[in-house]
């Protein structure tokens, strides 16, 4: 029975492999026609939004695995493993965060004018230079995590894929202790979910909120990790209900675990939209101009209300009444589905949040197909990092299903 799956594992990556090739290739064919010759502006506006939304995502995704190491979750086993492997994304999120620097005139439209005092705090050497070494901190943390966590897994289980042998090559050189090593992990798991908080704030007051360097919100950095929590999560359920439906080199897992994250995943859509609301409510009390300008703009003014209101049914309201339904949430591919849309509203979000700078007072909703197919690029980005990681790793693939004790 295993020699036909294993024959097929092949062809199902080189498949993945060439979708995200082609989305690559739309994505940046895109983007550079458009930069050269087209709407720069547009281009580099839809660049960084995606970079926010899939950068985030694998950061949710890896402390999904932190985190159940940390509170020792024995459910969690197959999923944490698919969690790991969003870290391949990592390098390629550090190079498409230097390219913003790229297109900075498009991008900070604040350049050149009065801060009114926060000129030491945004200007481009200090902002660039800050986020790039939290990016790098995070990111460290991350894969000094994963390794950690590798050697536990090809220790045991036997390495498949290239890199597995030469990491274990390189251990069985020198063989670390397990105890040691253990505790190296859970030191790793903690400072990563340390950093995520400090640096996912400080990408959302630095890329988000410092777009418009007279709005300011104390809660926005809070929002902007529990919301990378919320993409993460979705886009784990998405890689491991794909697996589960394929039958991927034999992954499965069980419907209790399905039912486990879906409910987790249920429950950080309440988390982001209850610090939403906690923005909301009290900007709207204390009635400040500074303050309301920015949120009724986005939620009372066309063509933008609009696009709330999407936002808000997709990402809240619809997966809301869905899930509280017990069945959905162990159904892969309703799963797929939810989720997929929750994803596709939080890339709304990011455009709602930063498309108001950019285009000041528009007849209608500026969205274009640049910005659809600049983030298919992005989105075949993640696609190829994490198949390559798994090809890099099958052996993560290689699970039974476990029930939860």
């Amino acid at each position: 029975m295993s020699k036909p799956r294993n024959r097929t594992a092949p062809a199902r990556v080189s498949t993945a492999m060439l979708a995200g090739a082609l989305l690559i290739t739309a994505g940046a064919a895109t983007f550079v026609v458009q930069v050269v010759v087209g709407d720069a502006d547009r281009a580099w506006q839809a660049y960084l939004i995606s970079f926010l939304l899939f950068s985030a995502m694998a950061h949710g995704a890896l402390l999904f695995s932190t985190l159940m190491h940390a509170v020792r979750a024995r459910w969690s086993g197959p999923l944490t493993d698919l969690a790991e492997a969003f870290s391949a994304f990592f390098p390629v999120s550090l190079l498409l965060f230097l390219g913003l620097f790229l297109g900075r005139t498009h991008l900070f439209p604040w350049i050149g004018h009065d801060l009114h005092g926060k000129e030491a705090w945004l200007n481009l050497p200090f902002l660039f230079t800050r986020d790039a070494i939290g990016l790098l901190l995070l990111y460290g943390l991350g894969l000094a995590y994963l390794y950690h966590a590798l050697w536990f897994k090809l220790s045991t289980r036997g390495p498949e894929g290239p890199l597995g042998r030469w990491l274990l090559r390189r251990w069985q050189r020198r063989p670390p202790d397990a105890e040691r090593y253990g505790r190296r992990r859970t030191v790793f798991s903690l400072l990563y979910m340390l950093a995520f908080a400090l640096v996912l704030s400080l990408l959302g007051y630095d890329l988000v909120m410092g777009m418009d360097p007279h709005w300011y919100s104390t809660l926005f950095g809070a929002y902007s990790f529990v919301k990378a929590i919320y993409v993460g999560f979705g886009g784990l359920i998405i890689l491991a209900a794909i697996l589960q439906l394929r039958g991927s080199q034999g992954y499965a897992i069980a419907e209790s675990q399905f039912h486990d994250i879906g409910k987790l995943f249920f429950a950080f859509g309440l988390v982001w939209a209850d610090f939403f609301y906690a923005q909301f409510v009290v900007i709207w009390y204390g009635n400040i101009p500074e303050e309301t300008a920015y949120v009724i703009e986005r939620t009372m003014t066309a063509p933008w209300n609009r696009l709330a209101w999407t936002v808000f049914i997709v990402c809240f309201a619809a997966p809301f009444l869905i899930l509280l339904n017990k069945k959905i949430k162990t159904v892969p591919a309703a799963m797929v589905v939810v989720c997929g849309a929750v994803i596709t509203g939080m890339w709304l979000e990011h455009y709602l949040l930063l498309a108001p700078v950019y285009y000041q007072t528009p007849k209608s909703l500026p969205l274009s197909w640049i910005d659809g197919l600049i983030a298919l690029g992005f989105l075949g980005l993640l696609m190829t990092t994490l198949t390559i990681y798994l090809k890099q790793f099958p052996e993560v693939l290689r699970t039974r299903v476990e029930e939860r004790h």
